[in-house]
């Protein structure tokens, strides 16, 4: 994988943005809630740069960053999670992955999102239309993957992540994402936060803890503030007596590179490989769809590949 550009003007400012770049995992309720809060600034700012994207593209697919970050925070070890959405709309779809680890990439399904006039709201359910979106967990010890998938009924991937944890895993679950773009449409703030409830959890908890996500401001804004994230938190769910209990860092991140889409050249049928070799086109590109890097290959490299190891 290759990085466009990099987060921060200096080496100062691109280490303090990997500081803050961060999932904190929490708990509160007596322990019958736990929680995430995802600081994912650099990540959707270095999506978006790999990616060229604009600002609908970027709040779509940034949305996806996200959340896959949130979630990635419940593996373990080679454990990986994957969200695809596939639609009517616009957006068509996205797919994302994340690991244990933190490490984040995927791809719009559209690029550009074909609009007909000036967005009024940022309101993404027309762009959605319907469709359906599945979740996939790679787990280490399972033989399988597990997808489980549910109609989007909302238009909105934060209120369709609760509805399919809800009814693919009967575990109450509740979403929030959100970008903040300047007026130049630069983001200046991405994050998120992901409250999910564990057995022994009162009804009228649930209740509160709905209604508090309902009048939560954006959380691209709240990542920016001065007392984010321990203060934030202490003082949203103060009657829940939060306390974080864990963190870890959050990345854009592709572990894609020139030897494998070699070796994956290598795997044609010999015929093919010999022709493409001697007729081009040169140079040959792959474009990785998970974060948009080009291998570019000539005449010679292409012919070195037929040649036996």
């Amino acid at each position: 994988m290759e990085k466009k550009k990099i987060y921060g003007d200096t080496l100062k400012a691109q280490l303090q943005a990997s500081v803050r770049d961060k999932c904190h995992h929490f708990m509160m309720g007596g322990d019958t809630l736990r929680g995430v809060l995802v600081n994912g600034t650099r990540m959707v700012n270095e999506m978006r740069w790999n990616h060229e994207l604009g600002v609908l593209e970027t709040l779509v697919l940034g949305h996806g960053y996200l959340a896959a970050a949130l979630i990635s925070a419940t593996l373990k070890g080679a454990d990986r999670i994957g969200i695809d959405v596939a639609c009517s709309g616009p957006i068509k779809g996205l797919t994302v992955e994340a690991n244990a680890f933190g490490e984040v990439r995927g791809f719009l399904k559209q690029v550009p999102i074909p609009i007909d006039k000036p967005l009024k709201s940022f309101d993404l359910a027309p762009f959605y239309g319907a469709g359906f979106l599945s979740v996939t967990k790679y787990l280490q010890d399972a033989k399988h993957p597990f997808t489980g998938k549910v109609m989007m009924g909302y238009g909105s991937l934060a209120k369709d992540l609760s509805h399919y944890y809800l009814k693919s895993e009967q575990l109450p679950s509740a979403f929030s994402l959100g970008i903040f773009f300047d007026s130049e449409g630069a983001v200046e703030g991405a994050g998120g936060l992901m409250l999910q409830a564990l057995p022994g959890a009162e009804e009228n908890v649930l209740a509160q803890l709905e209604q508090l996500v309902f009048d939560l401001p954006s959380m691209g804004q709240v990542v920016n503030s001065s007392d984010f994230p321990e203060p934030w938190l202490a003082d949203t769910f103060a009657a829940l007596q939060p306390r974080i209990v864990g963190q870890r860092g959050v990345e854009f991140m592709c572990h894609c590179n020139r030897d494998k889409i070699r070796a994956m050249l290598a795997m044609l049928d010999p015929a093919e490989l010999a022709d493409m070799a001697r007729n081009g086109p040169f140079p040959l590109e792959i474009r990785c769809h998970h974060c948009n890097t080009n291998y570019s290959f000539d005449r010679e490299a292409l012919q070195d590949i037929r040649k036996p190891s």
